[in-house]
C-alpha cells in the first residue's frame, strides 16, 4: 500500500467525517457522511479487499446514505431552521477516536504468520454465490424487491 495514497485518503476521510459531525445543515452532514464512506471504501481497495470495498460502496453509500438523504428530504418541515454547532457530535467523535487509539496502542503486534491461503477475489465469491448459494441469493433478492415495493406504497400519496 502506498504511503502517499494512505495519507491523502486518511486526510480526506477524516475531514469528511469531521464535517459530518459538525456541519450545521443536516443535508450537508449526510452528504459528508457519504463522502467519509467513500474514503473508507478506498482504504479497502488499497488493502486489496475489493469485495468489501464494493460492498461498502453498494450497500452503505448506494443504499444507506441515499436512504438518509431521501429521509431528510421527505420528512423535513423546517427548511429554514438552523441546527447550530453540534458540540455533542464533536465530543462523541473524539471519544470514539480516543478509544480506538487506546485499543490500537494496547494491542500486541501480529507477528505470527498466517497460513498461506488462496486469494479471495470477487470472481471466487461470485462463483460461490452462483453455484452453492443460488436459492438464498434469490430469496434475498425477492425479499429486497418486496421491501422496495412496500416502501413505495407507503410513500405514495393517495389520489382521491
Amino acid at each position: 500500500m502506498s504511503s502517499a495514497a494512505f495519507v491523502i485518503i486518511a486526510i480526506f476521510t477524516l475531514a469528511a467525517a469531521l464535517a459530518a459531525a459538525t456541519l450545521q445543515k443536516l443535508m450537508h452532514a449526510a452528504l459528508s457522511f457519504a463522502v467519509a464512506l467513500v474514503g473508507l471504501a478506498a482504504f479497502f481497495f488499497l488493502l486489496g479487499a475489493e469485495f468489501v470495498g464494493l460492498a461498502l460502496v453498494f450497500i452503505y453509500i448506494g443504499a444507506v446514505a441515499v436512504l438518509i438523504v431521501f429521509t431528510i428530504l421527505l420528512t423535513r418541515r423546517d427548511v429554514g431552521k438552523n441546527r447550530g454547532f453540534n458540540w455533542a457530535g464533536v465530543l462523541i467523535a473524539l471519544a470514539v477516536f480516543g478509544g480506538l487509539t487506546w485499543s490500537i496502542l494496547k494491542t500486541q503486534s501480529l507477528s505470527i504468520l498466517a497460513p498461506h491461503i488462496r486469494a479471495l477475489t470477487v470472481k471466487r465469491i461470485g462463483e460461490a454465490l452462483m453455484t452453492g448459494y443460488v436459492w438464498p441469493l434469490q430469496c434475498v433478492g425477492v425479499l429486497l424487491t418486496a421491501a422496495l415495493i412496500g416502501a413505495l406504497i407507503l410513500v405514495m400519496e393517495e389520489k382521491r
